[in-house]
């Protein structure tokens, strides 16, 4: 498979068989080789996506080494930890990517298909010119209801959700232009690495994009889900660039219920009681209730 990718037999390659696996290249470099057999569409949104969030040149990402439409072949990125500079320079690096926007709310990247994935969850860029209403149709509902088709919600937490979902849009903030949002940036799909232009700096790497133009605050409710290193250096970073309005972390909760249903809909009812209590709050929040 790598030598139909790049032409080369790789010298080696670690794993058990199974994807991701990691490859040594012919040249000694090592890369990181994933297969999408079961998600149509899959790497050619992944590729669309890191090539969109890497062109404002704020944020790395793998360099794409070979692909086809069922295999991918990235650049390794060997793992470290991130102290608070590292933390702050990517918050700094993510409103700059934000900023560079996204031509409607759900636009897909150049080149990526309109039915792209989050995970292993499918996830339709269908584009939008009002984000509550948009976020509501297209990134709360669809996996409100895969989730209760599927048994990890009851009619009873459903009925919550539905509920939050009506005073949603009164809540919303003031209007924002379209941002370019990695789209499911939880601390899992940050990789802190080596930085590629700073010797001995350590920077944030983006991986698993599900890109997508919408809201810079879903990107950053995303990365309060399960824990971030130094997330207040990562917001402080953030704000020196793009301050946010005022009350966003009341509206954590609201943003989270899109990753937290596409949780339910991948991993079951585990994750429901968290659905749960984002709509909840995103009710009290309507009522005035701290």
């Amino acid at each position: 498979m790598v030598r139909r990718l790049t032409g080369e037999a790789p010298r080696a390659v670690h794993g058990d068989g199974r994807t991701p696996s990691r490859v040594e290249l012919a040249d000694g470099r090592l890369a990181v080789l994933k297969s999408a057999h079961e998600q149509p569409g899959q790497v050619a949104a992944e590729v669309a996506g890191l090539r969109w969030l890497a062109e404002p040149g704020a944020m790395p990402v793998p360099e794409v080494l070979g692909h086809d439409a069922d295999w991918l072949l990235l650049e390794y990125l060997p793992a470290t930890r991130p102290d608070r500079s590292a933390a702050t320079r990517f918050g700094r690096d993510l409103a700059r990517t934000h900023a560079a926007g996204a031509a409607a709310f759900g636009a897909a990247p150049p080149g990526g298909p309109t039915q792209a994935w989050i995970g292993r969850a499918p996830m339709a860029n269908v584009t939008g010119a009002d984000w509550p209403d948009w976020y509501v149709e297209h990134r709360v509902l669809p996996y409100l209801r895969m989730a209760t088709d599927g048994g990890g919600l009851t009619a009873e937490q459903a009925g919550v959700i539905e509920a939050a979902c009506q005073v949603l849009p009164e809540l919303a903030g003031p209007p924002v232009r379209p941002a370019r949002l990695h789209g499911d940036l939880w601390s899992g799909n940050v990789c802190w690495s080596p930085a590629p232009t700073h010797a001995g700096q350590v920077a944030g790497w983006l991986i698993d994009p599900a890109a997508h133009g919408g809201h810079p605050e879903t990107d950053l409710a995303m990365l309060a889900l399960f824990g971030c290193p130094h997330r207040d250096a990562v917001l402080a970073g953030y704000q020196e660039i793009t301050p946010l309005a005022e009350g966003w972390p009341d509206r954590i909760a609201l943003h989270q219920l899109f990753p937290l249903l596409v949780h339910v809909v991948l991993f079951g009812a585990g994750y429901a009681g968290q659905a749960v209590a984002a709509a909840r709050s995103t009710e009290r929040l309507a009522n005035g209730i701290p």
